[in-house]
C-alpha cells in the first residue's frame, strides 16, 4: 500500500456507509470508527473515509484489492445489491496484464469503485484449497 489513509466527500453519509459497508463486506473491509460524522473503513485499522462535507465533488476512481477472484464477484454482486451501478463486469482486463481480474461499480456518489486481484487463476484454486 502506498498511501496511509484516504478521504472522499458524500451526499449523505448514512446511505454511503451502508453502501460501502455491504460493497467492501467480501474484500474484509469494515467501518471501523466514526470521527466527527466522518466513518472510517479498514481492516485493521481506518483507511479509507466517508464523510459528507457538503462541498461539491467531482467523481474519483478508487480502487481496493482483492486477495481472490471469488472476492472480486462478490464485491461486484453486493456492490450491485447495495444501490451501486455496474460499470464493469467480473473479468480478465488484460490491457493491465494478462491475470488483472477486476469488477467496476459506480456508487450512490458517482465514484468508480474497482476490485481487483492480481494473481492467476491457479493461485486463486490453490487459496481455495487451503
Amino acid at each position: 500500500m502506498i498511501f496511509d489513509h484516504l478521504g472522499i466527500s458524500v451526499r449523505d453519509a448514512g446511505r454511503s456507509k451502508a453502501f460501502f459497508a455491504a460493497a467492501l463486506a467480501p474484500l474484509g473491509i469494515e467501518p471501523l470508527m466514526t470521527v466527527r460524522g466522518w466513518v472510517g473503513f479498514g481492516r485493521e485499522r481506518p483507511q479509507f473515509w466517508i464523510g459528507a462535507d457538503g462541498g461539491q465533488h467531482k467523481p474519483m476512481h478508487i480502487a481496493f484489492a482483492a486477495d481472490s477472484r471469488e472476492q472480486v464477484r462478490a464485491f461486484h454482486a453486493r456492490a450491485l445489491a447495495a444501490g451501486g451501478t455496474d460499470n464493469g463486469a467480473p473479468g480478465i482486463r488484460e490491457l493491465y496484464h494478462p491475470d488483472y481480474y477486476a469488477a467496476f461499480v459506480i456508487c450512490p456518489d458517482g465514484h468508480n469503485l474497482e476490485a481487483v486481484c492480481h494473481l492467476p487463476e491457479a493461485s486463486n484454486e490453490a487459496q481455495r484449497s487451503m
